[in-house]
């Protein structure tokens, strides 16, 4: 890769091991961006007795975590964009592996909620630097297929937390486990540091994914995205928290089975990030996906409701969430590296990423207020009326991005 007036120019060399490594590189970052909230939700039966927690503390961390992370997004949209990529990934990997390393010392509650509170700059930085590495690293062809892998990383950090590193903890203890993936994160950062090339002089981006226009700064695409993420990710993160309660309470499932469901949900939401942001690479698709994904998020969640009456659909909604839903976060993604202005591909990739920390943020509570007074069925299809309102947006915005002319878009 050469950088010449400002953007990446690609220099002719074979595929392979350098796409391959830093593909690696940028999935093991989003995946270590939020492994502690992944950790402590893991590993909750176990620090919850030793450290005296409440389930209302434990819960909270979630929401401290997420919080942090909108506010923080834009900040870090524009220490990508000032700062250059992999500085950022390399200080992304550094601060999760301080993080992780807080929580296996923590002696009470004050420490890990600072764990927390750390550990959101790094989700705040993943999405930024990871898009602005693609950009700077990854021929056209390959990036929007890269973009799903790597946004598969997230599911990868929770099905790491919830198997080998559980495992480890039952072994050991919670703190050996912890202070482990501390010490992974480390050793990824300088495998980025590694992996990654320098960051340039002159820091804008190279072209898009191919076969759209850049977009001006602070255009309409990066706001229709962030209410869109919003209203996403406050379903998702409502069926995060309570799928497995849910299975246990209401439909008897025993606590294995509802483990299952959640598994089922995070390996669906792998396949469906990676299939559905490769086709989003081709020219046009990214605009009219985000409509569709949601909108089958929408039909599954219903589903949820509907397994009240009958067991099995649970398992055709949990995978519907995962393969339709999860994979809204890893299109919108596409979208900004396609449409991102040059220079701004941090900030248009942290403002989408803020919305959606905030919908994971609120959705939760809200549900949990619901639930208590409605029930499930209630819930449910408050989080198919979300992932509807979510599809609509973005239905609205492709019409309108479709009937605007080139030269007008913004």
């Amino acid at each position: 890769m050469v950088w010449r007036e400002g953007r990446a120019v690609e220099r002719t060399r074979p595929r392979g091991d350098g796409t391959v490594a830093a593909t690696g590189v940028l999935t093991a970052a989003m995946g270590f961006s939020m492994l502690q909230l992944f950790l402590i939700g893991a590993l909750g039966p176990l620090i919850v007795p030793e450290l005296g927690l409440s389930a209302v503390q434990l819960g909270l961390t979630t929401t401290v975590g997420f919080g942090l992370a909108a506010l923080l997004s834009p900040l870090a949209g524009r220490a990508v964009d000032a700062l250059g990529p992999r500085r950022c990934l390399v200080a992304l990997l550094l601060l999760a592996g301080g993080a992780l390393g807080l929580i296996a010392v923590a002696p009470g509650y004050g420490v890990l909620l600072l764990a927390v509170g750390i550990g959101g700059v790094p989700q705040a930085l993943a999405n930024p630097a990871t898009n602005k590495a693609i950009l700077a690293t990854i021929p056209v062809a390959r990036r929007a297929t890269v973009t799903g892998a790597k946004q598969s990383g997230v599911q990868l950090g929770a099905i790491a937390a919830g198997l080998p590193l559980t495992l480890l903890a039952g072994v050991t203890d919670w703190r050996t486990a912890a202070g482990a993936a501390a010490g992974v994160a480390v050793l990824g950062a300088l495998w980025a540091w590694r992996v990654l090339p320098a960051d340039p002089g002159d820091r804008r981006d190279g072209a898009g994914i191919g076969g759209d226009r850049h977009e001006p700064a602070g255009s309409p695409v990066v706001r229709w995205l962030a209410v869109y993420s919003f209203l996403l990710g406050a379903g998702l993160a409502s069926v995060n928290t309570y799928l497995a309660l849910f299975g246990e309470q209401r439909l008897g499932l025993s606590t294995t089975v509802a483990g299952v469901s959640v598994a089922m949900l995070g390996l669906a939401g792998i396949v469906g990030r990676i299939g559905w942001a490769r086709a989003a690479g081709r020219p046009g698709m990214a605009v009219v996906l985000p409509a569709g994904l949601a909108l089958g998020s929408a039909c599954a969640a219903t589903l949820l409701a509907a397994a009240l009456w009958a067991t099995p659909l649970i398992w055709a909604a949990v995978f519907g969430i995962g393969f339709f839903g999860m994979a809204g976060n890893a299109v919108s993604m596409v979208l900004v590296i396609q449409r991102a202005a040059p220079g701004r591909a941090g900030r248009d990739s942290a403002l989408v990423a803020a919305g959606f920390f905030a919908g994971f943020a609120v959705g939760p509570p809200v549900f949990g207020a619901l639930l208590s007074g409605n029930g499930y069925g209630v819930g449910w299809f408050l989080v198919a009326g979300s992932f509807a309102a979510a599809a609509a947006v973005a239905g609205a915005w492709a019409r309108r991005d479709r009937r605007t002319p080139d030269r007008l878009r913004a």
